[in-house]
Order: structure tokens, then sequence, then C-alpha cells
């Protein structure tokens, strides 16, 4: 049995074909503990999505699903949890937010979060 890892999916929608959705499914299927943090309201499957940014800091991992321009209004938010790393899917990648990252010794990878679970690499 792998290890759970605590996952802040940021960027959440209820829409089921958004890779959001589909990753927050995925996690939660491959047995990690998954929060879906976003601005719409709603659900995806049995999860809620957090409207309010999350005030415990105990994330493994923070896996983006927002461009870069509005990562901006998340950068403190996201490196006052101390993830131990910080998933950047396609289209999300931020050179700015990966060395702000790897100055507080938080891993950051460019990868997309559905491939790395498939791919037992999560």
């Amino acid at each position: 049995m792998r290890e759970s890892k605590r996952t802040l999916v940021i960027g959440a929608t209820p829409k089921p074909e958004r890779y959001a959705y589909m990753a927050t499914e995925m996690l939660h299927d491959f047995g990690h503990e998954v929060i879906p943090y976003g601005i719409k309201k709603g659900a995806i499957g049995e999860f809620t999505i957090l409207n309010e940014w999350p005030t415990d800091d105990n994330f493994d991992t923070i896996t983006l699903y927002i461009n870069p321009n509005i990562q901006e209004n998340f950068y403190d938010r996201i490196l006052a949890l101390k993830p131990n790393r910080i998933i950047f899917n396609p289209g999300t990648e931020n050179l700015v937010l990966t060395k702000m990252a790897q100055s507080q010794n938080i891993v950051t990878l460019e990868a997309c979060t559905l491939v790395l679970l498939r791919t037992n690499q999560y």
C-alpha cells in the first residue's frame, strides 16, 4: 500500500471535463486525502469545494490548476502552507513561484498530476 499524500488541489471546479476535477477524483481513487479549493461553489463527487483558504498547513502536496497570473494572488498563502512539494500542471508553469518555493526547500515539479498517479510516480 502506498503512502497517502494529503493534497490540496488549487483551481478545483465542479465541471467534470476539467483536469482539476479529474485529478481530485483520481487522487481519491489512489488513496490520497484530497482537499479541493476553488472560487466556484460546488462538489466533486463526495468532496465539497472549499471556497475559503484552508488554515491548516499539513499538506504534502499542492497541485496547481490556475494560471500564473492568478497564482500571483496566492504566492504568500501557498508558501505559508509549507507543503513538501508543488506540482505545476501543464499551463501553470511559473518561474517566479518555482524560485520562491525552492528558496524555502519546497520541491517543485512541472508535471501532470494525472500522469504521475497513473505511472506510480506520485
